[in-house]
């Protein structure tokens, strides 16, 4: 038999509860028009103001001559990271010594204030093995999986329990993320543990080429925290202080035994990655208006309005950023190829015939290739 539903409505005044009645601000200090009240700065020094804007000039860079080497077929696919550049900054500059970050791979600057170094970065995105290793030497890790590592941040959350350490980890992560189960298990026991863990989500609107309001019916990422028992935090992604000051914030929240779900809202100016096309997907009009709120014109601002602008030689930093990302990929290219056997090693006792096939084929073409540069090297000039 049917269930009877034409009896009564929904009563909307009882008294159940509604995500409109736990609401998660979001957290601001420097207006869209550039506009802030001095009260709000968080006190760092003229020093510290300036290095901030350095950082994200190192985003910015890093991502546009990374997508240069791919199209030159010198990278795999990469994700640019353009329009996040104050979520990745604020959020990096916040940490402390021996905290752990895991990342998703936007996260470059963030890195590199953990000690990270570039060339190690490229290694990485050039799919070689050894690069893992020595991030982790950093205490980070890229986790690429569609957070599939974030129960691994519950798991150093609680060995920091364990050891009695002082240190807070965060994971980064995109919206897309939220939408699984991983999230869900992580989050929950970070919850039930008291995990020192800051879960962070650039929410840039769009998982791939899905939107943020086809994933969940939740009006913020922050407020489903509030179901798993942990605190809440949404900043202005595109606001370096305000994500730096609540990233502060979150860091003590953590370190006490409080969990933080930390949503930074912002936007993925360009694709997803170097393969993603998202004129298929989404309205050129949506992203103008997000070209608009470019986190670093309006950290500018501030700089003009603060009277540090001076100290600024833009066209200098950008010098200096591009001659420190050359000397990268000119380490990791003297960091030499791997022997290929290593592709099927540590795997099978017995290597099975189908694998057997592809190492001899690839074997094969190698030994064209090595003939035809030596052909080409030998040719006359002129």
């Amino acid at each position: 038999m049917a269930p009877n539903t034409s009896e009564a409505a929904v009563d909307l005044d009882a008294p159940w509860i509604s995500q409109e009645d736990l609401p998660v601000e979001t957290y601001q200090i420097i207006d869209e028009d550039g506009t802030y009240d001095s009260a709000d700065v968080p006190d760092l020094a003229d020093e510290e103001f300036l290095d901030l804007y350095r950082w994200m000039l190192v985003e910015k860079r890093y991502a546009e001559r990374m997508i240069k080497l791919q199209r030159r077929g010198q990278m795999g696919t990469v994700g640019s990271s353009r329009g996040h550049e104050a979520s990745i900054v604020g959020s990096g500059y916040a940490l402390q010594d021996g905290d752990w970050l895991l990342g998703m791979g936007r996260e470059t600057s963030a890195m590199l204030l953990r000690d990270v170094s570039l060339r190690d970065i490229i290694l990485f995105w050039r799919g070689v093995e050894d690069a893992q290793r020595f991030l982790t030497e950093q205490n980070c890790m890229i986790g690429i999986s569609v957070g599939g590592y974030l129960p691994m941040t519950t798991g150093i959350g609680w060995g920091m329990n364990l050891t009695d350490s002082d240190s807070v980890v965060t994971a980064h992560f995109g919206d897309g993320a939220t939408s699984t189960g991983a999230f869900h298990e992580a989050v929950n026991f970070a919850g039930v543990l008291d995990a020192p863990a800051i879960f962070y989500c650039q929410n840039n609107q769009w998982a791939i080429s899905t939107p943020f309001e086809k994933q969940t019916n939740a009006n913020t990422i922050a407020q489903r925290g509030l179901g798993y028992g942990v605190h809440g935090i949404r900043a202005d992604g595109n606001d370096v202080l305000a994500v730096y000051d609540a990233m502060r914030e979150a860091r003590k929240l953590a370190r006490a035994g409080h969990p933080v779900l930390f949503e930074a809202l912002t936007y993925r100016t360009e694709g997803h990655s170097t393969s993603d096309d998202p004129t298929e997907y989404r309205e050129r009009d949506a992203v103008e208006e997000w070209l608009e709120r470019d986190p670093i014109e309006r950290y500018e601002s501030f700089l003009k309005s603060k009277g540090l602008w001076d100290e600024v030689d833009k066209d200098a930093l950008v010098a200096e950023v591009d001659e420190e990302f050359s000397a990268a990929v000119e380490a990791a290219d003297e960091y030499g190829p791997r022997d290929v056997d290593e592709l099927f090693e540590y795997v099978y006792d017995d290597l099975p015939p189908i694998l057997q096939e592809q190492l001899d084929e690839m074997e094969r073409e190698l030994a064209e290739l090595d003939d035809l540069e030596a052909y080409i090297e030998r040719r006359p000039k002129g």
